[in-house]
């Protein structure tokens, strides 16, 4: 696999989903990213072991939706949990 790409779900074990999991559907996905991305993703998660690069995209998709005008509860849920939960983590 290239190494700007992200694995898709398909090919995980659930025991390696996030614990939060358990209630959600996933789907999958597969992207190429430009490799400053990957690198800052990379640096990132290194920096912040409790995250991992499904749940550092899952975030990232939630907050780009919410800020742009989705009104999907879900969403919402999700933006807020991440941001609170990320300021609690620094």
């Amino acid at each position: 696999m290239d190494p700007s790409q992200l694995q898709t779900n398909n090919e995980l074990s659930t025991e390696t989903l996030p614990s939060s999991s358990s209630l959600e559907e996933y789907g999958s996905l597969e992207a190429e990213i430009p490799e400053t991305l990957y690198v800052g993703m990379k640096s990132f998660i290194a920096a912040n072991p409790q995250w991992d690069q499904y749940v550092l995209i899952s975030s990232a998709l939630a907050n780009f939706l919410f800020q742009n005008g989705c009104t999907d509860r879900a969403v919402t849920e999700r933006y807020l949990n991440d941001i609170f939960n990320l300021s609690n983590d620094q």
